[in-house]
Parts: structure tokens; sequence; C-alpha cells
């Protein structure tokens, strides 16, 4: 049955449906200011679990004191994102901007409280130097719950709010009063706690990279601001010579692997319970260095830092960023060099030298679309040496053990350490899963290390030498941290200290006047990055005002017309 209604009526009916759906279109009708408080309480209470969980386990909020400290804290942390907020957000673009803090902030809020990740601006250089191939093993179906509800739910019911519109003038004043009070309340918390406060910002101030989402906002903004054109890098090494050569001797190789993720507490070498490095331990001469301290936490920090003269103890991140290294000085010195990458690049190190990239090769038996394994930098390597007379340094820049999708780094012939966390989202696995995983992958860098040596000592031509030391390390979940990257300063054992070994041919022991005896007891010292820069020029006889001889591990171990008798040194 069809009821007829007169225009009239029709017409009233369609307005009042239109009213409704004004209505529920704007049903919340709040002011800026208003949403910007809302959003701020949003986030101290669902995005900063992490900080008040880190913070707590200071012992910070202990009795009752403790307990005001607490929420002096979260009014301080909400009074500072109101403030954020309101310089901000306008009338335009404060929901997109809104949608795209809320959405971001529960991604990054994902990863902290998995792994408790510390956003300062070195990771957020991590984050943004992640190609597409890692970017891929980091997102997972686990992620998915904490995405929907803290940050598309929010996001969608601020789609129900109306903001409301005031005269230019009223609008000013609203706003200004708003930061203002913002700030004050702010600074009175402040002030409230200032003794437990400053106590935590000297003893612990890296736990400002917890607070969200000003860490990200912030460490964002400082990548930003470095992130201009430095111009030419200042050189280093202009005055670089090969000295005291013996007559007729062979043109010298050397290799110098840069390991990936790797820590000492589970290379087989350095006393760990498993044999993860077999094929190392039967190679006579081998030479392991078994106290390595590296100079960051991660890729971004170390891998700059070991190839400049300046390292740790002097260190100075945009002098480095911006002045050239290791293999510039080699260069200089008329010595061939070659970066060979299985990873994200050479971080400026190789800049205006030769580089090569297997990462996206097709070479049969080693890679598939999803990537290579780390033998097939070995691919063609003495063929390309071959191209090159004279003394020459090559870079092996692995993929290594890089986290968390440790499965794929290795054959299955090597899983021989069982079960196995086959997923990169480590939340889902064992404790004992991840590192026999994290295991089998320090087993195929073993068999890797063991297959370039062999190469190396087939080499009749040349005198050959191997350096391997691993980037930084790895947190497996002890004390609830996984992964690295955590600020060097607070930075854990496992990431800090890494595995470092040494191979050397009869011939270049010969030529050099190495005593390896020597140098085995050397190798029993603490070493660091630090001696990357000017062991290798030691070890080629490389002559610059840049070198120091007490940073040469070869130093001291080596005859006459070696290193320690350099000119400058």
């Amino acid at each position: 049955m069809s009821v007829a209604f007169p225009q009239q009526q029709a017409s009233g009916y369609a307005r009042a449906v239109t009213r409704g759906m004004g209505g529920l279109r704007g049903r919340w009708p709040l002011s800026q200011e208003l949403l910007a408080l809302l959003v701020a309480l949003y986030f101290s209470i669902a995005a900063n679990a992490t900080f008040f969980r880190v913070v707590g386990g200071t012992g910070a909020f202990a009795g009752f004191r403790g307990l005001g400290f607490g929420f002096g804290l979260f009014v301080a942390i909400t009074a500072l994102n109101t403030f954020l907020l309101l310089v901000l957000l306008n009338r335009r673009w404060a929901k997109p901007l809104i949608v795209v803090l809320l959405l971001v902030t529960s991604c990054a809020g994902y990863y902290m409280s998995r792994y408790t990740v510390y956003l300062d601006p070195d990771m957020i250089r991590n984050v943004l130097h992640t190609d597409s191939k890692e970017s891929r093993e980091l997102v997972s179906w686990g992620m998915l719950p904490t995405v929907l509800l803290l940050g598309v739910l929010p996001a969608a019911a601020l789609w129900l709010v109306e903001l409301k519109r005031y005269p230019a003038r009223l609008a000013f004043a609203r706003r200004g009063l708003a930061i203002a009070a913002s700030l004050l309340v702010a600074a009175g918390a402040v002030l409230s706690m200032y003794q437990p406060m400053a106590s935590l910002m000297r003893n612990h101030h890296e736990v400002r990279y917890l607070i969200m989402p000003g860490n990200y906002l912030v460490s964002m903004a400082s990548v930003l601001k470095g992130a201009g054109n430095p111009g030419p890098r200042i050189a280093v090494g202009l005055q670089a010579k090969v000295v005291g050569r013996p007559p007729n001797a062979k043109p010298r190789l050397v290799v110098l692997v840069v390991g990936e993720t790797v820590r000492a507490q589970n290379w087989g070498l350095d006393g760990y319970s498993r044999q993860t490095t077999p094929q190392l331990a039967a190679i006579d001469g081998l030479i392991n260095f078994s106290d390595v301290t590296a100079c960051g936490s991660s890729t971004e920090v170390s891998v700059p830092c070991m190839f400049s003269p300046y390292g740790r103890s002097h260190y100075d991140a945009d002098k480095i960023k911006r002045s050239q290294g290791l293999l510039h000085v080699l260069d200089h010195a008329g010595i061939n060099t070659l970066w060979r990458d299985n990873q994200t690049g050479c971080k400026g190190t190789c800049e205006g030298l030769p580089f090569e990239s297997v990462e996206h090769a097709t070479i049969a038996g080693a890679c598939t679309r999803e990537g290579c394994l780390d033998e097939a930098m070995l691919h063609g390597l003495v063929e390309r040496v071959a191209q090159a007379p004279g003394d020459m340094v090559v870079v092996l820049h692995q993929l290594g053990n890089h986290g968390p999708a440790y499965f794929s780094r290795y054959p299955q012939t090597l899983a021989r350490f069982q079960p196995v966390c086959t997923s990169s989202d480590l939340g889902q696995c064992s404790g004992e899963q991840i590192v026999n995983a994290y295991d089998n992958a320090v087993l195929y860098t073993d068999e890797f290390l063991a297959r370039a040596i062999h190469l190396l000592a087939g080499m009749a031509s040349r005198d050959t030498a191997l350096l391997y030391v691993s980037d930084h390390g790895e947190s497996l979940g002890e004390n609830g941290l996984f992964l690295h990257g955590i600020p060097y300063a607070i930075a854990p054992s496992t990431q800090t200290k890494v595995p470092m070994v040494l191979w050397l041919s009869p011939g270049l022991i010969a030529s050099r006047g190495i005593d390896p005896a020597c140098l085995a007891d050397e190798a029993r010292q603490p070493a660091s990055h630090d001696n990357l820069f000017h062991s290798v020029l030691g070890l080629l006889q490389v002559q610059t005002p840049e070198r120091q001889p007490g940073l040469d591990l070869f130093a001291k171990c080596t005859g006459p017309g070696s290193g320690r008798n350099l000119e400058h040194g």
C-alpha cells in the first residue's frame, strides 16, 4: 500500500530529515580550545602507558609522595600536549591534523609498548631510512587491534564534532588565553614537583623520548632541521700516502665486513654456551677480540662513527656527518675502495666512491623476490677485485641478524636450533623461539665469514686480510627490551657489546712483520669501533696526521718499518 503526501507535507518532512542529519553531524559542538584539551587528555591516558611504566620502574612512584609525583607528571604532560595542539591547530585543518596524530601515535605506541622503543632523533632517522622490505617486516597483524582501538576509533569519533565559530578578535583572545593557561598549569605542575622531576631528568633524562606525541614531533623537527644539504664534506687525510712498503711486495686486499645486529653475548668465540661460530673456530690463526664496544646502538650512528677519525671518544654527530672518513683517506692515499651492500646503504661513508648493492640482485641460490642472503656479496668478488690493480679495501655490509625477522636471515640448512620464531611480531613467540632464530642467523654469519676467508686464502696474487665487526648488538627480551636503538647513555650491553674477528694471510703477516702471538694477546684487551679507522690505516701503512698510533691495534705487534714507526705517528 502506498501513501501520497501533499506537497507541503513532503517539503516539511524533507526539511525535518535534513535538520536531523545536520544535527547528527554536529551534535558535539566544541571550541578548538576544548578539543585540544580533550585530545591532550586522551594522549596522556591512552598513549603514555610506556612512559609511566618506565618511570615507575625507576622507583619514582613509590610511596605517597611518589603518587603525587605521578599525578603531577600527568598534569604537566596534559598541559604541554594542550599547548602543543593549541599552537598547531587551525579551524580549517584541525580535524585532519588530529586524525594524523591519532593514527601515527597509535602506531608509535604499539612499538613503544611492544619493544620499549625510544623515539629520539636517532630512532627517527632509522625509521626514515627504513626501506620497503624492512617496513613490511615491521608491519604485522598484531598491531591492528591497537591501531583500531587507539587510532581509528577516536579518529572516527572526531568527525562527530563540529567546531564552533567565533569572530576573529574573540577567537584570537580565546586562543591566547588558552595558551597562557596551559603554560601556567604546566609550569605550576613542574614547580610543585621540582625536586623529584630534577632527579628524574638528571638520572633518566632519556625518558622524555617516551612522552607521546611530543617525542616524535620534536625529534622529527630536529631531524628535519639538520636534513638540509650540508655542502661538500670536510676533507680528511689529503696528505695521506703509503710509506715503508717492502720492495716487490704483493698488492694487498683487506676486506672489512660490517656485521648487522650481532651481539657478543651470542657469539660462540666469546664463550657463549652454544657454539654459534663452529666454522670460524676451525680456522687456524683466526684472532677473536673478546671485549669490543660499539660506537652506537643503531646503524645510523655506528656505521658513520666507526669509519670516522673521531669515534665515540670524540663523538660529534654533526662533525661526523659533514666529514670524510676512512674510505676517503684510503682513496687520497691511492688505495682502491669498494662498498658492497646488502643493507640500506653506506650512511654517507662511501659518498663519491665506488658502491654496489646486491639487495635486489637476481643471483640463483642466494636471492629471491624478498631479497638476498649475504653470500650474494661474494658473487663475482674475485673478478671485481681483479679489475683494480694495486692495494684495495672492500667493505661488505651485511644484512646479518637484522630483526625482527631473524628467521629469514639464513638458509634452512642452518636452522639448527629449534623451535624458531617464524613471525616478525616477536610478541607472538616465546623467548626460546626468538633466541633460536637469532642464533641460527649467527650461524649463517659464521658460514659467510668462513667462506669469505677461504676465498681470500685462495688469492695467490695478493696478500689478504679480513676484519669483521658488528655495527651494534640486539635486545632479545631482556628487561622487556627488544631490537635496538635505545639511547646510548642507557643502552644495555646486549646492544653495545659486539663481536670482532681478524684473519691475516701468511703473506701479509710476513710483509708487515706482524707478530700473531702479540696480536692475540692484544685481542684480549678492551677494544672498540674507535680502533677501526686507525688500525686499517696502520695495517696498510698509510701515513696521515689523522692516524693515532695509540688506537692502532697492530702498532704494538709489528716490526721495523711498521705502523708504529710511521711519520707523524
